[in-house]
Formats: structure tokens, sequence, C-alpha cells
């Protein structure tokens, strides 16, 4: 197996307004891509993957003046890998809100000649979904082989599912959920007033303000962080460990724990917008298909057409096994073709970004069929 190699993104520009779910809308925008590997002559090998909170369109390989910038699934995707390239045409892209490109707040709002900072409307889950399949009608695709992502990418491909049925023969959902529960909610409206009152954030606009809203940054990416690790895979790296040795008696940096949670919000508020956190927790909070069946997730799932694959983690306390198996149950009560997995493994919810060999090999063997499916049987 190796790398795809040197990637270079793309930018397609929509000029038709895109409805939102608010009931506002997007004038004028632009989603950021990239591709690996060869689409077929009918089109027909297309794979999109959907990124969760903090990732981009940069799902593989590197680029030419960032050696070092290796794209946030490069251990799934890539020539000989889970998602292979040789077979697979696979599309990442930047959804709207982000910060890495495609049109969000820091963008320049037509209206008004100035960034939308806090103007820029709420999205949600479903506003990404419809963007992305404008960019699959721009390039030719009209049905994908599969539609993956993981967690709040997860989310996204279970909406595909539901809001274009004919438009993917397979729906890999990892580590994900159906709704986010009331911990979670509450965890990320926590993380959204650490923002929201740091005296940097000037009520969105601090763009003009020349300044970063860099406390409530950090505050925000260390709960969040906590959320992502298990309480076992915290205690084996870290533990109890003290930085110094022996206790300060103060109030700076005596455990090992401490420091890397300060670690990672540093370096978080270096490189994420603060406008597109708020943007993105609120599209995990609004996520919740089953709301317009009187809360029925079988109803919800009723009009699917693709087959699936879910996998969770036993130690993901984020997006627990039970989650998955709730999406399971209500697919198996419509009679879709549904695979589960329920891998052990103790890094909580950031296993799916982990090179877990029983993990790889039940995506790998997933797409082996779907691959064997679209060719007549023929591997």
């Amino acid at each position: 197996m190796s790398s795809i190699g040197i990637v270079v993104p793309q930018t397609m520009h929509f000029s038709t307004p895109l409805a939102l779910s608010s009931g506002a809308s997007l004038a004028d925008y632009k989603l950021v891509y990239e591709t690996y590997g060869t689409l077929n002559a009918d089109r027909s090998n297309a794979v999109l993957i959907c990124h969760a909170l903090n990732a981009s369109h940069h799902v593989a390989g590197v680029y030419a003046d960032e050696p070092k910038n290796v794209g946030w699934w490069d251990n799934m995707v890539g020539p000989g890998k889970p998602v292979d390239t040789n077979r697979f045409f696979v599309i990442g892209v930047n959804n709207l809100g982000s910060c890495f490109g495609s049109t969000g707040p820091m963008h320049i709002n037509p209206a008004t000649g100035k960034p939308y900072g806090a103007d820029f409307p709420v999205v949600t889950v479903e506003d990404w979904v419809r963007a992305q399949a404008r960019l699959a009608d721009a390039l030719g695709i009209q049905q994908f082989a599969a539609v993956m992502g993981g967690s709040l990418g997860g989310m996204q491909a279970l909406a595909w599912s539901i809001l274009f049925p004919e438009r993917l023969r397979h729906c890999v959902v990892i580590a994900s959920t159906p709704k986010l529960s009331a911990q979670n909610i509450a965890f990320n409206d926590v993380a959204r007033q650490a923002i929201l009152t740091d005296p940097d954030f000037y009520g969105g606009d601090y763009y003009a303000h020349g300044v970063v809203p860099k406390n409530g940054l950090r505050v925000a990416r260390m709960i969040g962080h906590i959320t992502y690790l298990s309480n076992d895979s915290m205690a084996e790296k870290f533990g109890r460990d003290l930085r110094n040795g022996d206790y300060q008696f103060g109030f700076g940096i005596d455990f090992e724990i401490e420091s890397y949670l300060r670690y990672q919000g540093d370096k978080f508020s270096e490189y994420f917008d603060a406008n597109t956190y708020l943007l993105i927790t609120k599209a995990l909070d609004y996520f919740d298909p089953a709301k317009e069946f009187g809360g029925d997730l079988t109803k919800a799932l009723s009009n699917t057409k693709a087959q699936f694959l879910l996998v969770s983690f036993t130690t993901d306390w984020r997006f627990s096994p039970e989650r998955s198996r709730e999406i399971v149950q209500a697919l198996v009560h419509n009679k879709r073709q549904v695979s589960y997995a329920e891998i052990a493994a103790p890094h909580g919810h950031d296993a799916f970004l982990l090179e877990d060999p029983r993990y790889m090999n039940t995506v790998r063997a997933y797409y082996d069929r779907a691959w064997k499916d679209m060719n007549g049987g023929r591997a």
C-alpha cells in the first residue's frame, strides 16, 4: 500500500442560490474539493467522503509545498487501501461554513463587501448534503458507488441515504449517531460558551479587530478532545503522571494530561476559525432525521435504498455502539441490507481515524464486495 502522493485542491463556484434549512439562502458560494483515482467511463465508481468537525476536503495524500500535511484519512484512502483508489474515484469536499476554503464566515459577504462573520447563516447537515449533491451534478456523477463518513461525516452519509436515496448504492456510517444525546449537546454548548464569552470574540466580528478569540477556542478544543478519548486510553497514555515530578501547589500545569490538553488547545486555536466552530457544533446539535417522523427512526429511513455498513467502537462514549445499533435496527425493520461491526478498541471516539486491523479489514471487505457487485462478481 502506498500514499496517493501529491494532490491538488480544486474549487467549484455556484451562482444559483442554495436554500438553507433555516429559511436563509446563500446566493453565491464556492466548494473546495479534492479527487483521487480515476472516474470510469460510466461514472459509476465515485465514492464521496464526508468530513467530521475539524477536518476538510484533504482526505488523502500530501501537498507539494506541504509534505507533512497528510490527509486526515490517508490510512483509509489510497492505492491498495480499504477505499482503493486503483478501483474507486474518491471525492473529499469541504463543507459550507468551514475555514478551509469553502465559503464560510471568513469570506466576503457580497451583500456588504465585508466578511460574513456572525452574519453567516446557520447551516445543517442536510444543507451540506444538498450542496454536495450540486457538486456531484457539476462533476456529472448521478449516483455514487458509496457515500462514507465518520462521526459528523457519518451523519452526512446517513442524510444522503434519506435525501437522495437513488443517488448512492452503499452508505458507510462509522462511529456516528442518529442524533446527539443531551450530554453531547451539553458539551457542545459549554464549548460554544467558551468562545462566545471570550473578550476577543466581538460578537463574531473579530476579523475587523485583527484578533482571534484564542482563549475560547483553546477551551472549546480541550472540552471536545476529552470526549474523543476513552478513559482507558487517557489512563494508559498519561495516568496521573506529573510533569515535574511533584505537585507545584499552584494553578499551572501539574499533570501530563493537562499539558497535553493545553497543547492541543493551543494548536487548534492557531488554525481553526471560531465562527466555524460555532456553526459546525450547531449542525451537530440539529441533526435528527427522525424529528419529522415523531421520533420514529424506522419511518425516517423507510425510503432509503442503499446497502449499509455501520461500524462502532466499544470505548466510544461520545457516539456509543448503542446509537449505531439504533440505526441498524431501524434499517433491519425496513428490510434493508445492512452489515454491522462493533470493534473492541481502546481508543474512544478517535478510533475511527486510527489503523486498527479489524476495523480496516472490515471496511476493506465491504468495499471489495461493493466492487465485485459493480463488476458482476469479478474481483
